[in-house]
């Protein structure tokens, strides 16, 4: 799925909430091995159908991402057309990944539990 295809299929309520929720832990595990610049981040995230979204949500995202000091960014020279703003993960980008990545299996462990029980059973 190409970036702005994202907009082309509508998500349900439910997907949509979802994602709200973790994609900016995404971004931040997707800088965990070095800076990256929009476009590559909408195009990763486009990989995975669940996570597709648009530039009119991720632009936004890193902007708050670099005023709450999670990312910094910084201009390279592109091969072609105009400089580009990449960016990477802060010291306090890493440690709000790897909170993430420790409450998340138990989260979704939690939810799952909800999700799979049977009417009636004991939790």
């Amino acid at each position: 799925m190409e970036p702005d295809d994202a907009s082309k299929r509508v998500p349900g309520r439910a997907e949509s909430q979802l994602r709200k929720g973790v994609i900016e832990y995404c971004v931040l595990a997707l800088l965990r091995d070095g800076p990256l610049y929009g476009v590559e981040l909408l195009r990763e995230l486009g990989s995975v159908e669940a996570m597709a979204t648009s530039q009119g949500t991720i632009y936004p995202l890193l902007s708050r991402l670099r005023r709450e000091e999670l990312v910094e960014t910084t201009w390279q020279e592109s091969p072609s057309g105009p400089p580009r703003r990449y960016y990477a993960l802060t010291a306090s980008g890493r440690s709000a990944l790897a909170e993430f990545t420790a409450a998340w299996p138990h989260f979704r462990n939690a939810v799952d539990h909800f999700l799979t029980k049977t009417p009636g059973e004991q939790s």
